[in-house]
């Protein structure tokens, strides 16, 4: 609702969004950033009437973010990181999308194996961005989405996730969108 009331009551010409996801990926880990490249919604089964993950009518399961907008989140996060000094890394791919809070470390197996199955390997699991991407396809709005990873989408997934977002993917966001504002 938020993405359509920027575009139709604002008249929003790009959307960039920044927010947490939970590393499902080898080697994403706590306090990294992931840079879409993807969306998909890995809990959308409409079979047999379409493929798993196909979003019906679209002929899709995986809405693409705007590369000049990825590539500029790039650089602003590579950026903060170094000038954050916190030695995370910056990785590029695949975001998945729920409506469920994927907090063990079976439930994240499972949509693993499940989505590379169909050819999908996501590195971290989130709520919005596959809903955003898709809003944005429909009314030709450039999208793209960064991450911070919060937890491993594991049994510790739950704890201190309130403080983290608050001090440390708080300050990630405004250390990025500030980078990535300053390329225009």
């Amino acid at each position: 609702m938020t993405a359509t009331a920027l575009i139709e009551r604002f008249n929003a010409r790009q959307i960039v969004f920044a927010g947490v996801a939970g590393g499902v990926a080898a080697g994403v880990q706590v306090v990294d950033v992931v840079v879409a490249t993807q969306f998909i919604q890995h809990d959308l089964d409409v079979s047999p009437l379409f493929a798993r993950y196909e979003v019906p009518l679209y002929s899709q399961s995986c809405f693409t973010a705007d590369t000049s907008l990825q590539q500029r989140l790039l650089l602003a996060s590579r950026t903060a990181l170094q000038t954050l000094g916190l030695g995370a890394s910056v990785h590029q791919g695949l975001l998945a999308s729920g409506d469920q809070f994927v907090g063990s470390a079976q439930a994240a197996a499972d949509l693993c194996r499940n989505l590379a199955a169909a050819g999908h390997r996501p590195l971290a699991v989130e709520m919005e961005g596959a809903a955003v991407a898709q809003v944005c396809h429909d009314y030709g709005v450039p999208f793209a989405a960064v991450r911070t990873i919060s937890d491993r989408a594991d049994e510790t997934a739950h704890s201190d996730f309130t403080v983290f977002a608050r001090d440390v993917a708080g300050c990630y966001a405004q250390a990025i969108l500030g980078n990535f504002l300053k390329c225009y």
